[in-house]
């Protein structure tokens, strides 16, 4: 469907490995609705990552490469809430039985429709959950809580982050950044199901609560990811801070409708005044190297950006950015942008660009 066909119209997909199946909801759903399709979950995931218009998800449950279920289970445990919180219509067969329906259900399916389908059914539904999901995106819009946990979302946090590291830098004031991920998150929610799931998420979100301060800024950024901010904290006070909240989690136990649930956290603590000129995002991206950094040492621990710092300075093929504009080589260029560190590089973009013009007029010659 052209742009121009399909401006002003919700955008929905149908992923469903039967050419059949995907033709008779195009054109039943193709007067109200911008319909793209995919023939398989691989296929149909690869859109859901890269169309942020997309309000609804149609998906088979038996396809090749990747299933419904599979489906279901990236979009529900993704780190983008947007994504996370689309709503999924399965389309079971005469294959599906009640074990299967109760398994997406678990899963977090949010409404199902039965094969053969006719037009009047799944326009209801397309036109239901696109008008929910429409108001969920304004609500969500206008507001900065997370309604699972009550503290603040990404919104809240990107501003309350915005505001104290500009206060940090006027009067000096120490500064510390906690980022959080609960371990394992992902197989838990395939274990136990969004509901149960949800319950070990709200959990951690009282533990929060209930230790940081009133001047403090506590948010959950990603589907099982939190962040505090610390004002005033330096980086001895927020380590003390970290291992308590690690300790606490870990001592954690969610009654959930009998069966007893438990998690732990990874913990990054970054101080941000380490970094002159800092930004939200580059403290963001030197916070997520920190945590990713406790992931990788096998979770349920803290480590800070010291501990990080000396344990890279101890590895020989560590290098450090140069110094001198120009000096940079364009492998050392590579290796930082692989490691998300793309402010290390940008003041070397200009010699960055004399090293390359050689090699880029020899390829314009060859044209």
């Amino acid at each position: 469907m052209s742009k121009a066909a399909s401006a002003g119209k919700p955008r929905l997909i149908m992923v469903d490995d039967s050419k059949v199946m995907r033709t008779a909801a195009s054109k039943m759903l193709g007067q109200q609705f911008d319909v793209v399709t995919a023939e398989d979950g691989v296929e149909g995931w690869k859109q859901i990552r890269s169309d942020q218009q997309i309000q609804v998800v149609f998906t088979d449950l038996s396809m090749p490469e990747l299933d419904g279920f599979g489906l279901l289970e990236k979009i529900r445990t993704c780190d983008d809430s947007g994504i996370a919180g689309l709503p999924v219509i399965i389309v079971t067969g005469a294959e599906n039985d009640e074990e299967a329906r109760a398994q997406a259900l678990k899963m977090g399916a949010t409404d199902f429709i039965s094969k053969p389908f006719n037009s009047t059914d799944l326009l209801a539904r397309a036109t239901a959950h696109a008008n929910y999901q429409r108001e969920r995106k304004a609500l969500a819009e206008q507001t900065t809580i997370d309604s699972l946990t009550g503290l603040g979302n990404q919104r809240y946090f990107q501003g309350r982050l915005k505001q104290e590291l500009a206060f940090s830098t006027r009067q000096g004031h120490n500064l510390s950044l906690v980022r959080a991920d609960i371990d394992d998150f992902n197989n838990l929610f395939i274990k136990v199901g969004k509901e149960a799931a949800d319950a070990v998420l709200a959990e951690v979100g009282k533990v929060i609560t209930k230790l940081i301060r009133s001047e403090d800024s506590a948010a959950r950024i990603g589907l099982s990811q939190f962040s505090i901010v610390l004002p005033t904290a330096d980086a001895a006070g927020a380590a003390i801070f970290a291992n308590r909240l690690c300790r606490q989690v870990r001592e954690i136990s969610v009654n959930f409708k009998g069966r007893k649930l438990t998690a732990t956290v990874s913990i990054g603590v970054l101080c941000p005044e380490s970094h002159p000129g800092a930004t939200p995002r580059t403290v963001t991206e030197e916070t997520n190297l920190v945590l990713k950094a406790a992931q990788e040492a096998g979770g349920n621990q803290v480590v800070t950006e010291e501990e990080l710092r000396k344990k890279r300075s101890q590895l020989p093929s560590q290098s450090t950015p140069p110094k001198a504009e120009g000096s940079m080589t364009v492998e050392q260029a590579l290796k930082f942008l692989a490691e998300g560190k793309a402010s290390v590089v940008l003041p070397h973009l200009a010699g960055l660009r004399r090293k390359l013009s050689p090699l880029l007029r020899l390829l314009a010659a060859q044209k």
